[in-house]
């Protein structure tokens, strides 16, 4: 089954033969996602997103997504400290919806609710939430969980749409961010792209307007905006960057 995998271990479809006594603690922590510098975010989320983290994008040709920047390095998460907290205001769909997500066999056309029954939260001693109730049928806990995650696949189908417009339109460049650490080691941000401004301003005035109306401008703008956020994020989303205060981004 396909799953984008990032925070997720041991992976199964839930179904009440398996999960009849499993209930689900909701825990606020998330070192689960401390180990990943990337998470995709739906177009729905920029403005919010917009505000804490920088917005980017990762893929090739008809698989890029937007996603949002964590850490400099390929195992970091800046916005997780040592207690496990979320040191960011907004916390991506992506990670809320953890420790459920859809699996599909045949390229989405059939989704399947799966949990990760590796996370620590799931027990079969009654604590937190059931999934099913004592007659084996779907608790309202369950209901509202999958009704979150086909709105998240809702959007998931609006936020292609729109990066496939912008490969069309053949607006992005690969991203250089370099940054300075205190030894005096640069570190390159790579493997995500951005859109070119200069591409952006050469658009023809029907492109434009066809991306006005979709609200695809808007989308670019908070992109555009959001990466400022790459030096506020090196200079202290938490304690465990190895940058100093005066990380620039070239």
């Amino acid at each position: 089954m396909t799953t984008q995998l990032l925070i997720y271990g041991q992976v199964e479809a839930v179904n009440k033969k398996r999960h009849q006594e499993w209930s689900v603690k909701a825990e606020n922590n998330y070192d689960f996602a401390k180990k990943v510098n990337s998470v995709p975010l739906m177009a729905a989320e920029f403005p919010h997103a917009a505000q804490d983290y920088s917005i980017v994008f990762a893929g090739e040709g008809d698989q890029v997504l937007p996603v949002v920047v964590m850490g400099i390095k390929q195992d970091e998460n800046l916005y997780v400290n040592d207690q496990g907290q979320w040191v960011a205001k907004y916390v991506p769909a992506f990670v809320r919806r953890y420790p459920f997500v859809f699996a599909s066999t045949d390229e989405g056309k059939t989704l399947t609710l799966c949990i990760d029954e590796s996370y620590s939260g799931c027990n079969q001693e009654n604590r937190g939430e059931r999934l099913f109730d004592a007659e084996g049928e779907q608790t309202q806990y369950l209901e509202k969980v999958l009704s979150f995650l086909q709105d998240y696949q809702n959007h998931y189908q609006r936020t292609r749409a729109f990066c496939d417009k912008l490969v069309e339109l053949d607006l992005f460049e690969d991203m250089g961010a370099k940054f300075t650490l205190p030894s005096g080691e640069e570190r390159t941000l790579t493997g995500f792209k951005v859109i070119n401004k200069e591409k952006l301003k050469a658009l023809q005035q029907e492109d434009l307007s066809q991306l006005f109306a979709s609200d695809g401008l808007e989308l670019i703008y908070l992109h555009l905006h959001s990466l400022r956020n790459l030096n506020k994020m090196l200079q202290g989303a938490t304690q465990a960057t190895s940058a100093d205060e005066h990380g620039n981004v070239h």
